[in-house]
């Protein structure tokens, strides 16, 4: 008994033992540690991952709402092309060359015009309505004509109303409003103030006859 509780005290304060026994507990600790970051590191590479995932739908959407604007100062810049090329071609420059361009028109077709009458619409900070109320006299066809240059004309002309008024023999009558607008500095003064369709300025209204 002697020599086995002697032999256990050698191998205990034996170096090799000592040295055996750090040993293990080093790699103890080597494995506690290493299952530890193990874990952090799944964790955290799995709050990355949500985070950039995040952060790409968030892309996304907003790349997908910026997607209107992209080239709107090109589309501005067009727009305001457009809007002076339409203003040269199409409005007229001056009040006199509406009734001159109507008139025109009604000889081409054939139509007579009668009690021809400007109003002035509500002003505008570029364009102002001007609508012309007039009578129109002439065979149907010839009306038809008159009415479809109106619309197709380089002039910009819109047929606001047409009234029957009565027929003699092959011949209508129609009472017609058609409007046109012009830049303010070219709107006449005096004009009477356009009312409902339907209803067309006085007759004697002098301010409102054709110039």
């Amino acid at each position: 008994m002697t020599a086995r509780n002697s032999l256990w005290r050698e191998r205990l304060t034996s170096p090799l033992t000592w040295h055996f026994a750090g040993f293990a507990v080093l790699v103890v600790a080597v494995i506690v540690l290493g299952t530890r970051l193990a874990l952090d590191w799944s964790a955290t590479s799995s709050h990355a991952t949500d985070a950039l995932s995040g952060k790409q739908v968030e892309l996304k959407a907003l790349q997908l709402r910026t997607a209107p604007l992209r080239g709107l100062d090109k589309r501005v810049v067009l727009t305001r092309d457009e809007i002076r090329d339409f203003y040269a071609k199409r409005i007229p420059v001056d009040y006199s060359l509406i009734a001159e361009q109507v008139g025109n028109l009604a000889v081409k077709s054939g139509v007579r015009l009668s009690r021809m009458q400007y109003t002035q619409g509500v002003a505008g900070r570029d364009l102002s309505e001007i609508s012309l109320d007039a009578g129109v006299t002439g065979e149907y066809p010839q009306i038809m004509r008159f009415i479809n240059s109106l619309e197709r004309d380089k002039t910009f002309f819109v047929i606001r109303a047409m009234e029957f008024v009565g027929q003699q023999g092959g011949v209508v009558i129609l009472r017609l409003r058609v409007s046109t607008w012009l830049r303010p500095e070219n709107m006449p003064s005096g004009l009477p103030p356009t009312g409902p369709v339907g209803n067309p300025p006085s007759k004697g209204d002098g301010e409102g006859q054709q110039p």
